[in-house]
């Protein structure tokens, strides 16, 4: 790991809300770890995207979250920029002179159903038809139609704490909701795991594609910050967010697009990557699940995926949803 100078402070760059400045403090703590005399200091960023209650779609999509301070990172304004990877677009290179120096170890991929407080429902079979389920992907709302097409799912954006304030009746929205999905790791992070009922397997619903990974972005040319966080990076996670990111990118697949993605290193140290393409309603799929075999590179083993998905018709209902 390079010494970073003394003279020097180290900007990173990082949404403003709770969760990104959780996200970004556990960054810090890990490069102290490793460089203890390093000056960090933490930069929050509120985003077009944070600001926007309307669906993101309309505004140009998720990858706003992160447009915004990569823009600030390449004019030098930060150094650092924590990224939630699948934030991160997929259907567009890396913004010029970018590159992800390292990925922290993955958090718990899996998606958890909310109930609001005071309610004794516990899973999903527990809802009647009809009621209402809140959500702010479309790759969620597609696997859950799929399997309770009689339920009634909304998008409710915000960060997680003003989320589960509307499912418990403090925000003033709409329509009541009778439960709400979130990502376990979140709630984890901001320390709210006790309001996590039932937490859905990958078979159930199926992660999107970069799901609890954080990536730390740097100048490609900034050697000294590029080189900082090498000692955190863990391979593995690189390993299977590569593999994720270039099934994505192949198929060129927008941040609207309910894609799903998951990749695993098996015991004996094979990749495995999993992919679906869904209808917005969930009645259409396609699905691929491959292994990474005698190379085990992971670029390889992400397109295999994509064409495989490209070949049962994929593309199709990528361009069949609203962008």
């Amino acid at each position: 790991m390079n010494h970073f100078p003394a003279d020097r402070t180290l900007r990173i760059g990082t949404r403003s809300s709770p969760m990104a400045l959780a996200q970004s403090d556990q960054v810090a703590a890990l490069l102290r770890k490793h460089e203890p005399e390093i000056s960090i200091e933490i930069v929050p960023v509120t985003t077009e995207a944070d600001l926007w209650q309307g669906d993101l779609a309309q505004l140009g999509g998720k990858g706003l979250y992160v447009k915004q301070i990569d823009t600030m990172l390449q004019r030098g304004e930060i150094d650092m920029a924590v990224h939630c990877l699948k934030d991160v677009p997929g259907d567009v290179p890396m913004p010029e002179g970018l590159i992800f120096a390292a990925y922290l170890p993955r958090d718990d991929v899996r998606d958890v159903l909310l109930f609001p407080e005071g309610s004794s429902m516990q899973t999903l079979d527990d809802l009647p038809p009809g009621a209402t389920v809140a959500t702010s992907a479309v790759r969620r709302k597609a696997q859950i139609n799929r399997v309770r097409p009689d339920l009634s799912v909304v998008r409710v954006r915000g960060a997680v704490g003003t989320r589960i304030d509307k499912l418990d009746g403090k925000k003033q929205i709409d329509a009541k909701l009778d439960a709400m999905i979130l990502a376990t790791s979140g709630l984890e992070r901001l320390g709210l795991s006790h309001r996590g009922r039932q937490v859905f397997s990958v078979d159930e619903i199926l992660p999107a594609v970069g799901a609890g990974v954080l990536g730390l972005e740097c100048r490609r040319d900034d050697g000294t910050v590029a080189g900082l966080p090498t000692g955190v990076n863990d391979e593995k996670t690189m390993s299977e967010a590569t593999a994720e990111r270039v099934m994505l990118h192949g198929l060129r697949g927008h941040c609207n697009s309910p894609i799903a993605g998951h990749c695993i290193t098996e015991p004996d140290g094979q990749l495995s990557l999993r992919g679906m393409v869904f209808s917005r309603d969930g009645s259409k799929f396609v699905h691929a699940h491959i292994w990474g075999e005698r190379t085990n590179d992971p670029a390889t083993l992400g397109a295999r995926v994509s064409a495989e998905l490209l070949r049962q018709g994929a593309r199709e209902i990528i361009v069949g949803v609203p962008h």
